[in-house]
């Protein structure tokens, strides 16, 4: 993986990943058909789906990528028999009738729903004005909002294709989130997904267009899933001896999580201090967002009026500073990287350097 953005690598992440959660189905020994029970007289028995039958389609959806990760926790607390495999099947089988999955508005769903629940118990829990606990939840789509994103899209096709394109071959579903507890995030549980919150979509109070706040969630929360995708293959930090064994992706929560007593740091996006996993995600989002800034920026001075102008250009500066604190931090823990992760490390560090 690279800091700008790379169809190629992005299509190799996800083969990778997709190979990993067949190896989970064929431990689970997947054979039991769509439909439980025996058949009852002349009725036939549906056909069986197996591992070799689950096309890529199906596993690249987000719903699938969670009960593949089910399947592999229920095979880590006991040997494969006919209650996972019934469960994964019934689970599996009527994805098959949805198509290729693409870059799209998602509606809300009980696998985004449970993403969320895991999110909520993995942020410092806070109480609103009203002293109740803030809480988030997943929203349905508005057509103006849709239209934001379509708009958000083709900017990112204008001014950088590349990531346009990362995108479109990392992302399936974006959900809208409500509420106060989280501003977005992703979940490596149900990878495929970036989760926004629908404010994010709206014109900031310093001027910022609804668009182009769009675009930098997109690039931010894809990244995460790239990152997540790529370190599959070849992940970014050593081994830590506190933490937990590998999943399908090597994570095993929500992104940034980590094992209880792992070394924690101050990071620029987050009030608590967050692991080294985190901060080196942090890194390599804050810097791509600085790359879709400059871009922005040019165009800004086109075609936005001189307040979004404006806007755009602090913005630019603002996650350039964020980026400097991120990748400094970073470089001071270093050692605990892995020679890719030092590679994409020194990649940041020359964003932040380079001016535009």
């Amino acid at each position: 993986m690279h800091v700008e953005a790379d169809v190629r690598g992005a299509v190799e992440d996800r083969r990778e990943v997709l190979e990993r959660m067949r190896a989970v189905l064929d431990r689970v020994e997947f054979g039991e058909s769509a439909r439980s029970g025996p058949p009852r007289g002349s009725e036939e028995r549906e056909p069986m789906l197996t591992a070799a039958s689950v096309s890529d389609d199906v596993l690249r959806r987000p719903a699938a990528v969670e009960a593949v990760h089910t399947a592999q926790r229920a095979l880590r607390s006991r040997p494969p028999s006919r209650e996972p495999r019934a469960a994964l099947a019934a689970l599996l089988g009527p994805l098959a009738g949805d198509g290729p999955p693409a870059f799209g508005p998602a509606e809300p769903q009980e696998h985004l729903r449970r993403s969320v629940a895991r999110a909520l118990r993995s942020v410092p829990a806070r109480t609103g004005r009203d002293r109740a606990p803030v809480t988030a939840r997943v929203v349905a789509w508005d057509a103006e909002r849709r239209q934001v994103l379509v708009r958000a899209m083709d900017l990112l096709a204008e001014v950088w294709p590349e990531m346009a394109g990362e995108l479109a071959e990392t992302v399936t579903e974006v959900a809208l989130l409500d509420g106060d507890a989280i501003d977005g995030f992703t979940d490596f549980t149900v990878h495929g997904v970036v989760l926004v919150h629908r404010d994010r979509l709206t014109t900031s109070a310093s001027g910022l267009p609804g668009p182009v706040r769009c675009a930098e969630a997109l690039v931010h929360e894809g990244t995460h899933n790239r990152c997540n995708a790529a370190a599959v293959t070849e992940p970014f930090l050593l081994p830590d001896p506190a933490g937990e064994g590998p999943s399908v992706s090597g994570r095993t929560s929500v992104s940034g999580g980590t094992a209880p007593g792992a070394l924690r740091v101050a990071t620029p996006l987050r009030a608590d201090p967050r692991p080294l996993s985190g901060l080196f995600q942090q890194t390599v989002v804050l810097a791509r967002g600085v790359l879709l800034y400059r871009g922005l920026a040019a165009l800004a001075v086109l075609r936005m009026p001189a307040r979004a102008e404006r806007a755009v250009v602090a913005r630019e500066a603002r996650l350039t500073a964020s980026a400097r604190q991120a990748v400094d931090t970073l470089t001071a823990h270093s050692g605990a990287l892995t020679d890719t992760g030092r590679a994409l490390l020194d990649e940041c560090a020359a964003v932040t350097r380079r001016s535009r």
